[in-house]
């Protein structure tokens, strides 16, 4: 039985024997005490044992930075990989794939911090499963506030790219007829907490560096992948903090903006079809925010989506 909700049930999955070797990947510029945080909580407050980190330095310059990785250079788990150049989250995260050794591969953004022991074992249970594509984790701000449901395509006021279902929910709010409670399949999941096979991540070309060097890059990737027929799934049972955006900043400065807004467009282009009728989220739902709050009007006529 589900722990908060007896009603509904949890599916807990058995690792393959012998578990699979685990490839986390970190980008990072500076902030080496959001680095550390995030480092100590991947290797030691996590309970899955095969894993490497690979910490990709996006020309860090600041001493405590260049400390932090003399440190952790003397755990045989740990490699630094220099990656100098403009920010490329897309690329940063290939370079690294071509040089990990993991069959799984979690992208881990450098703000993110562990809460509970298992959400590893959670994620990789769930990845090795040879129809899914890709998971994401349950992601909580400082507050403890919800950062992270899973991606409902089209939501939110960025030219209806994307949004996160659920943003600001309580940690007690079980979410709409259990969605922040159950395992399940969504259109997209963040890659600030991504697993996905590293065989299945190299099929689809991983990450798009050349059109979507910082944004979307994650919704673009899950549904590649969905395109190829695997499921995307997101897991409440996979808890982290995530202090969003708290490295690079906000995509809305006008330094950043100009490439915001070719990303959206690029996305707007390859996925409209897509992007306009999430198959996890119904057309009776408003868009202005993924909350499911009745849209008013219809965004469309139930007709017409007989006729379609």
């Amino acid at each position: 039985p589900h722990p908060a909700m007896p009603a509904f049930t949890r599916v807990i999955r058995p690792l393959p024997d012998p578990a699979p070797l685990v490839s986390l990947i970190v980008p990072t510029r500076d902030r080496a005490e959001l680095l550390a945080r995030c480092v100590d909580g991947l290797l030691r407050r996590t309970d899955y044992r095969p894993i490497e980190l690979l910490i990709v330095d996006n020309d860090s310059t600041e001493p405590e930075t260049h400390a932090l990785f003399a440190r952790l250079a003397a755990d045989p788990r740990v490699r630094v990989i220099t990656s100098p150049g403009p920010f490329n989250y897309s690329a940063l995260n290939n370079r690294a794939v071509n040089v990990a050794r993991g069959d799984i591969l979690v992208l881990v953004n450098n703000d993110v911090d562990v809460i509970e022991r298992h959400w590893l074992t959670e994620m990789t249970a769930l990845v090795v499963q040879p129809d899914v594509g890709a998971v994401g984790a349950k992601l909580w701000y400082a507050d403890d506030r919800l950062q992270h449901g899973g991606i409902v395509l089209g939501a939110g006021a960025v030219e209806g790219v994307g949004a996160h279902l659920q943003p600001n929910a309580a940690r007690d709010d079980q979410g709409y007829f259990g969605r922040l409670g159950l395992s399940r399949d969504v259109s997209a999941v963040t890659g600030a907490c991504l697993a996905v096979r590293r065989s299945v991540y190299l099929s689809v070309g991983g990450l798009d560096e050349a059109n979507l060097p910082v944004a979307f890059n994650d919704v673009d990737l899950c549904l590649r992948l969905r395109e190829r027929g695997f499921r995307i799934v997101w897991t409440p049972f996979a808890e982290l903090y995530h202090l969003e955006s708290a490295t690079r900043g906000p995509d809305t400065t006008d330094e950043a903006l100009p490439r915001f807004q070719r990303e959206v467009a690029f996305m707007r282009r390859r996925w409209s079809t897509v992007l306009d009728a999430d198959p996890f989220y119904s057309p009776n739902f408003s868009l202005a925010q993924g909350n499911y709050a009745l849209a008013a009007p219809r965004r469309t006529k139930p007709w017409q989506r007989a006729e379609s």
